[in-house]
């Protein structure tokens, strides 16, 4: 799709990464180990530099309270694996136009 990527296989090498890799847009699994997607997406959006970065939770829960608290932490986005590709895409090429 064009993007520039990066893997982190856990919340807190992904925090420690986004002044030298400064995203439009972050996928977070929520279940990651260490910091999990809630508390990354919190962390972020304590950051004056990163709030407006695009957060889109990719995880395996989908029920309404699943949902809830992902908004509450800060996520855009709720997405259940598997991933549905065409909204994904739709997502990403929103977050360019920013």
């Amino acid at each position: 799709m064009g993007c520039e990527t990066s893997v982190y296989y856990n919340g807190a090498a992904a925090l420690q990464t986004l002044d030298d890799f400064a995203p439009h847009a972050a996928l977070f699994d929520i279940g990651m180990p260490e910091l999990d997607g809630f508390g990354l997406a919190k962390a972020i959006r304590a950051q004056a530099r990163h709030r407006d970065m695009l957060l889109v939770a990719v995880t395996g829960w989908g029920q309404p309270e699943d949902r809830a608290r992902t908004r509450a932490a800060g996520f855009d986005h709720h997405l259940v694996k598997p991933v549905d590709l065409q909204r994904l895409e739709r997502i990403l090429t929103n977050a360019v136009k920013r």
